[in-house]
């Protein structure tokens, strides 16, 4: 418990107590990491076109673990997968006639 005591004195202004903070709802939670990965889209979107800008063409696989290996967050393969079919359908990458796994860089 915290009790007052009169006299105590300290050279600074302010002095800080932390206040218990309160806990996020899962619903907040839930939208909070919603934000965090619109976010962090245009990041996956860069780093894939930096990758198959240098490559030309790369199978899905290893791709995906180029990816792994240069994003320094977490982030789940399928989401990983609605970028690149993003940018698909954006015209930056296309997959290859030969092989549905591999993955050709167009810009």
């Amino acid at each position: 418990t915290f009790t007052f005591h009169k006299d105590f004195t300290a050279p600074l202004y302010r002095l800080r107590i932390n206040n218990i903070q309160m806990k996020e709802t899962q619903e907040e939670n839930q939208s909070t990491t919603e934000r965090v990965f619109q976010d962090r889209q245009y990041q996956v979107d860069a780093a894939v076109v930096r990758i198959m800008k240098s490559r030309k063409t790369l199978s899905h696989t290893l791709l995906i673990s180029e990816l792994y290996s240069q994003l320094r967050f977490p982030i789940k393969p399928s989401d990983l997968k609605k970028r690149i079919e993003s940018l698909i359908d954006r015209e930056y990458l296309e997959r290859d006639t030969a092989n549905a796994q591999v993955y050709n860089y167009l810009a």
